[in-house]
């Protein structure tokens, strides 16, 4: 693997620091600064839980029409790991599926049937994942009526996972499979539920990544960001630190409470979510172009 220290890789969770999880859309603003970075040379790279639709949709157009040029290579690693795949200004790659991280079609079909006929009201079952399953929150329902909810269905879920034969877990509560295993799990966050193999996250994400730029022959950054909204999201910097890159984890929801860490983790200041992470979209241009020396925020 070749490496380079003359930059950082970026590795961005998207729903927070790069879409806002109310919109679900991403301002032009980060967009501008997304672009700055990969023409500047900077590794750009999605590690998400969305789907590739909503990569292309939410991220990828917008940066095409943005000024992305031809051969500028951003990569997006999906599904927290089980989808990958990548896009300059001519548009995306076909997306690669991992087949030992999908969930069992017929059990996806119960899931779509439980949305539709118990809880329609407060959220949808989407239909772009293709590898895991996600019910996510109505963009017009209030967060707290979906919240409401949100443990009923999970709560079905896991019976429905019981009742298919296949093992799985929510938080503390287990049901394993006939052999005492369990290969799926179901993750919620604040806007949505995702129904998953074990083997998926964030770690994998960013093990992914690397291998992208490694399969393409890019230099790999010794020195990394991370950025994301939730505790599962630091997965993204143990990992790079556990495989020898220097990294910092920006947080752009730390209320959540920050864990304990081997490398710095930063924050900014009252600012959540996209406006955090705009401010630090925002700082990594200066930085690219030599106007900072340091992504030090000033609040």
């Amino acid at each position: 693997m070749n490496f380079s220290a003359s930059r950082l890789g970026l590795l961005l969770d998207v729903d927070g620091p790069v879409a806002s999880p109310v919109s679900r859309t991403v301002r032009p603003a980060i967009i501008r600064d997304l672009v700055s970075l990969a023409v500047a040379g900077w590794p750009v790279i999605f590690n998400t839980g969305r789907s590739d639709d909503f990569i292309r949709q939410q991220v990828m157009q917008p940066m095409i029409a943005a000024g992305l040029p031809e051969g500028v290579r951003v990569h997006a690693v999906c599904e927290k790991g089980a989808v990958w795949f990548s896009f300059d200004g001519t548009g995306p790659d076909q997306p690669q599926v991992d087949p030992e991280l999908k969930v069992p079609g017929d059990y996806a079909e119960t899931i779509r049937n439980l949305v539709d006929d118990k809880y329609s009201r407060t959220m949808f079952f989407d239909e772009t994942k293709l590898a895991m399953l996600s019910v996510e929150q109505h963009v017009h329902v209030d967060n707290a009526d979906y919240l409401s909810e949100q443990g009923l269905f999970d709560a079905d879920a896991l019976e429905q996972l019981g009742l298919a034969g296949l093992g799985g877990q929510r938080l503390d509560r287990t049901i394993p499979d006939a052999a005492g295993n369990v290969s799926f799990r179901i993750d919620p966050t604040i806007i949505s539920t995702d129904i998953e193999a074990v083997g998926v996250g964030k770690d994998l994400g960013a093990r992914r990544a690397l291998a992208m730029l490694e399969a393409e022959g890019t230099e790999v950054p010794r020195t990394w960001r991370t950025v994301g909204d939730s505790r599962t999201d630091y997965a993204m910097a143990d990992e790079l630190s556990r495989l020898g890159f220097e990294v910092a984890h920006v947080d752009v929801r730390p209320a959540d409470g920050v864990p304990e860490t081997d490398y710095p983790v930063l924050t900014a200041g009252s600012l959540i979510h996209d406006d955090a992470g705009a401010l630090y979209f925002e700082r990594w241009v200066a930085m690219a172009a030599g106007e900072a020396a340091d992504d030090a925020v000033v609040l």
